[in-house]
């Protein structure tokens, strides 16, 4: 059953041969599984590392929404897994997630997410991430092709809620599910500038994100709300414990919100009033 693991780039040297060899790792039969790489007009030694890996290499933009896109139309797979550059994946992530629709006849997998990468606000981040798997803030990542194509990929004029987006519309063709495998998403040495420089790059589209599925749309309000992104996915389904287990994490995690919620704020000052 061949899988059609797509990677978007763009200057991504320092991570993509990591993320090469821990597919080529995987312990799903590796001529069952094909590397596509999708890349931005790298300026650096992105493209040539790739070759040592896949000759299935495509030049497109102008964000990863289109890259995918591209890339599952080159796909030839039954199945196709969507990652960045600097992801890993442990090395039964493929197993598990094609059983899981073969035998359960899912049609889109979540994969939880690891954040690694030295000193303490990559253990933060990692925290954090732990509660939203599965959850409406997160997205799947293993998806059947025909479904993919089914519902056009992903839209193309959204950057930042376009997994959001695509997960709700992939939902409605059939079950997805979670599976226990991890991929470790590699963050490298954290900077506040970087992370809150990309909060705010990315929440330029959720004033059309919003306008697409409506203002009282109640997954909207959790995904963008206050009371649950604050609160409630953090306490929901017992999670709470873990808060209460790590207060140092959690009292880190609470500060990162805050700032983000800021950058947000910020965001909306600028734009007069509006998302």
């Amino acid at each position: 059953m061949l899988v059609s693991v797509v990677v978007t780039t763009k200057n991504e040297e320092k991570n993509i041969e990591r993320c090469f060899k821990s597919i080529e790792a995987q312990s799903y039969p590796l001529e069952e599984i094909e590397i596509i790489v999708v890349d931005n007009n790298s300026t650096d030694q992105t493209k040539k590392i790739a070759k040592e890996y896949t000759n299935k290499i495509f030049n497109y933009g102008p964000e990863r929404s289109a890259q995918r896109n591209l890339g599952v139309k080159e796909a030839l797979g039954k199945y196709v897994l969507y990652l960045d550059a600097d992801m890993n994946l442990s090395e039964k992530v493929i197993e598990e997630c094609v059983g899981e629709c073969e035998q359960k006849g899912y049609i889109a997998l979540y994969i939880p997410e690891k954040i690694i990468g030295k000193g303490f606000w990559v253990k933060v981040r990692n925290f954090e991430r732990s509660f939203y798997n599965a959850t409406c803030i997160d997205a799947v990542r293993f998806v059947r092709k025909d479904k993919f194509l089914q519902i056009s990929g992903f839209d193309e004029s959204l950057t930042g809620p376009e997994d959001w987006d695509f997960e709700r519309r992939i939902k409605e063709c059939g079950p997805v599910s979670c599976i226990s495998q991890f991929l470790h998403h590699n963050e490298s040495e954290f900077s506040f500038r970087q992370y809150l420089s990309k909060k705010f790059y990315y929440s330029g589209s959720f004033k059309r994100y919003i306008e697409k599925w409506g203002k009282s749309d109640k997954i909207v309000k959790k995904q963008l709300g206050f009371c649950y992104r604050y609160f409630k996915v953090f306490i929901e389904k017992g999670k709470f414990k873990k808060l209460l287990r790590y207060p140092v994490l959690t009292i880190g995690m609470f500060c990162l919100r805050v700032l983000v919620g800021l950058a947000y704020t910020l965001r909306v000052f600028l734009n007069g009033g509006e998302v």
